[in-house]
């Protein structure tokens, strides 16, 4: 029974070495693309640059609302004393505005998401080649983008951030 209990001790201490012996640490880190798309100097200067280019449409958009609303008001509060010709009229000529003024949002809006989706596609590229770059750097095995849970350690957003920032 001794020589068995010792071949078994053995061959699980041998086989506990071996497994040692194969695995190397795995190194393992974490991006919060949240914080990439909020905190980067490349995503600001996006979002500035978005801002700049639909600040005028979204104003008059406002404008046009405004206008609606107050034309709305205006047709409700003069209703009784109008005609049912009148009534129709106008009814019609605001119906008009209205169908003018949602196509021109939904296009707005539409043309906003388009570009929106451009200039962050152009984002996260440059943050894909920086984790890469930190990542063969520090030589990690892995970087994951979305997880349940990450232990903070594991957290490499700021050194990604800090390259991002750096480089501009």
């Amino acid at each position: 029974m001794t020589t068995l209990t010792r071949q078994i001790s053995l061959a699980v201490v041998l086989g506990f070495a071996a497994f040692c012996a194969q695995a190397e640490e795995i190194r393992i880190g974490f991006i919060n693309t949240d914080r990439i798309f909020k905190e980067s100097t490349t995503a600001k200067q996006a979002q500035a640059k978005l801002e700049q280019e639909f600040s005028k449409r979204e104003k008059d958009l406002v404008d046009a609302e405004k206008s609606l609303k107050a034309s709305v008001e205006k047709f409700e509060r003069d209703a009784p004393t109008l005609s049912e010709s009148q009534r129709v009229s106008r009814q019609k000529q605001l119906g008009e505005q209205d169908r003018d003024f949602q196509r021109k949002r939904r296009e707005f809006q539409e043309e906003l998401n388009a570009r929106k989706n451009e200039e962050f596609q152009q984002v996260l590229e440059r943050a894909n080649r920086v984790i890469k770059q930190v990542a063969e750097s520090e030589k990690y095995d892995l970087v994951l983008q979305e997880a349940v849970y990450i232990n903070p350690k594991h957290d490499i957003t700021d050194k990604v951030l800090k390259v991002i920032n750096a480089a501009k």
